[in-house]
């Protein structure tokens, strides 16, 4: 049946084309074929909200004076082997506003060089590995674990970067070394735009300038991490810098962190010193203690922080946020200096996602800050392709009237 109908098509394109033209054989062409890209590519878009009730007098949540919002885009591209074993990897970021500046906000979380929107090159580095060594060059992310007082911050639109050379060494048994020479750093903090910034008494941010590090002859920094006791972290940093990490003449920076799992159970200390050569110069002296535990599916643990009266306390180069185990959504001014905080905190899983919340107290001696106390409330779901953080701050301070803050995060990567 079939062949019959196949003659019959063959005739009769023959017939219509006058019967005397020979049938022509169909060409067969070789399939193109597309090499494969050594380029690995990802990306995420970020939407982001944030309203207070600033000035606390006057101000109310979710009207437009008092919030802030931002959408941004980020492409990450990755070659682990460009050539000769060389590897590279950019990201650019872009801000946008959405034009809710005409409508629901009057500020935005994060800014480039002043403007509301605008994009700037996150990270652009070469990478090299040699054997159980790994260089990476460039413009590039360092991690709170390994750089305590310089690290990349990602609680707001996108993360800090620096311009670094960093090498990691893990030739001893359960060790990692690492070197890092940091020469320049963004700012990642609440953007100050038309002289509204969403919340006051921080450092303002611009993500496309960078210049917070001395770049004539950077910041010198040595981390050695060892893990040959089971469930038992040690980590220790040095830091050194000839002209200024933050201020001041050949700063030098000691830290060190044990964290101790068994079980359910878990137990951390840290502490350091940060000293400086120049005259007046007050060292700081800080330690912090943690412990939590993990039961009947929560997450808890309480922690305390002690940092003396001196000119820098515990600081982040590039960002706002501490390594201090106090740390919380919003007392990074509280706990950073002349202070005794403590925290206790929980979290669980709940509808599909983590609830948690927190509640700390500063005793702080200076006559800025006052003693501070702060209750977090957050939720984070992982659900419709992306990541969904919604979060409440209330801060008193003083005898000052309460701070609330409302923080709406959507993060989708593609």
């Amino acid at each position: 049946m079939k062949k019959t109908l196949l003659l019959s098509v063959v005739a009769s394109t023959m017939i219509m084309a006058g019967g005397n033209i020979a049938p022509v054989e169909p060409v067969v062409e070789a399939p193109v074929v597309v090499p494969a890209s050594d380029w690995d590519f990802a990306g995420k878009s970020v939407v982001y909200y944030q309203t207070t009730n600033l000035p606390v007098t006057t101000g109310k949540l979710f009207k437009k004076a008092s919030s802030a919002a931002d959408a941004g885009f980020q492409l990450n591209a990755v070659n682990k082997d460009v050539v000769g074993g060389i590897g590279m990897g950019v990201t650019l970021n872009g801000l946008a506003t959405l034009n809710l500046e005409n409508n629901l906000v009057s500020g935005v979380m994060q800014s480039d060089k002043g403007a509301i929107q605008g994009g700037w090159i996150g990270e652009l580095y070469a990478t090299y590995g040699m054997g159980n060594t790994s260089l990476k060059l460039g413009r590039q992310t360092l991690p709170a674990g390994l750089s305590p007082f310089a690290h990349s911050e990602g609680w707001n639109v996108f993360e800090n970067t620096y311009d670094a050379a960093l090498v990691v060494n893990s030739s001893i048994p359960n060790t990692t070394l690492v070197y890092a020479w940091v020469f320049n750093s963004n700012q990642n903090g609440y953007a100050n735009i038309g002289g509204l910034n969403p919340v006051t008494g921080l450092t303002y941010g611009d993500m496309s300038t960078f210049g917070q590090v001395n770049k004539k002859n950077g910041v010198h920094m040595i981390t050695v991490q060892n893990k040959s006791v089971s469930n038992l972290t040690l980590t220790g940093s040095y830091y050194y810098g000839k002209d200024k990490i933050s201020t001041g003449n050949a700063l030098s920076i000691i830290w060190a962190d044990a964290a101790y799992k068994a079980g359910s159970f878990n137990i951390a200390a840290q502490g350091g010193q940060v000293s400086d050569s120049s005259a007046g110069f007050n060292k700081t002296t800080a330690y912090g203690v943690k412990v939590g535990a993990s039961f009947a599916g929560i997450n808890a643990h309480a922690a305390y922080s002690s940092v003396n009266k001196s000119t820098l306390g515990v600081f982040n180069v590039g960002g706002q946020q501490t390594a201090l185990y106090t740390q919380m959504i919003f007392n990074e001014g509280a706990n950073s200096n002349d202070n005794k905080t403590w925290v206790v905190a929980a979290n669980t899983a709940l509808l599909g996602g983590t609830f948690g919340a927190a509640y700390g107290s500063s005793k702080n001696n200076t006559t800025t800050t006052k003693d501070v106390k702060e209750a977090d409330v957050y939720y984070t779901a992982d659900m419709l392709g992306g990541n969904y953080l919604f979060g409440y701050v209330n801060q008193k301070t003083g005898t000052a009237s309460a701070l609330n803050i409302v923080r709406v995060v959507a993060r989708y990567k593609f």
